[in-house]
């Protein structure tokens, strides 16, 4: 097994390890998810029908708008949400989401975050120093 160290933006929330489950593909809380299921619903997103429940998720770029916030909280507040949301590009909206959510979240690494990470890698975020370890699967 190999692991390898990432830096990105200082991020929001505590140290979080998990699973990753990770999409070259953007990301929205409001369009992209079936929250009560705990599944991507939007037939055209990459992770349809998989679950992000306590996953590390791996995507793009953040889209959408003010729901955002709401959506990551209430999702959380019913322990129907991701360990922790990775994104080469966030908006402030995305960022707002995680903090009001208490999520784990991080953006704008050193490298193409989607390339870098594999679904199934054991991924440990550190928002507060700004790193993420992998750990091959």
């Amino acid at each position: 097994m190999s692991e390898k160290s990432f830096k990105g933006h200082i991020g929001i929330g505590a140290k979080v390890s998990g699973v990753a489950l990770v999409a070259k593909d953007n990301f929205s809380a409001r369009y992209d998810l079936d929250r009560v299921k705990g599944i991507f619903s939007r037939q055209a997103h990459k992770l349809c029908g998989q679950s992000y429940v306590d996953k590390i998720l791996v995507l793009d770029n953040a889209k959408g708008g003010v729901a955002t916030a709401w959506m990551l909280h209430e999702m959380k507040s019913r322990k129907m949400a991701p360990a922790a949301l990775l994104l080469n590009a966030a908006n402030p909206i995305m960022a707002q989401g995680a903090a009001l959510a208490d999520l784990a979240f991080m953006d704008r690494f050193d490298v193409d975050i989607t390339d870098a990470i594999k679904t199934g890698d054991r991924v440990t975020v550190d928002p507060q120093a700004g790193t993420i370890t992998v750990e091959s699967a």
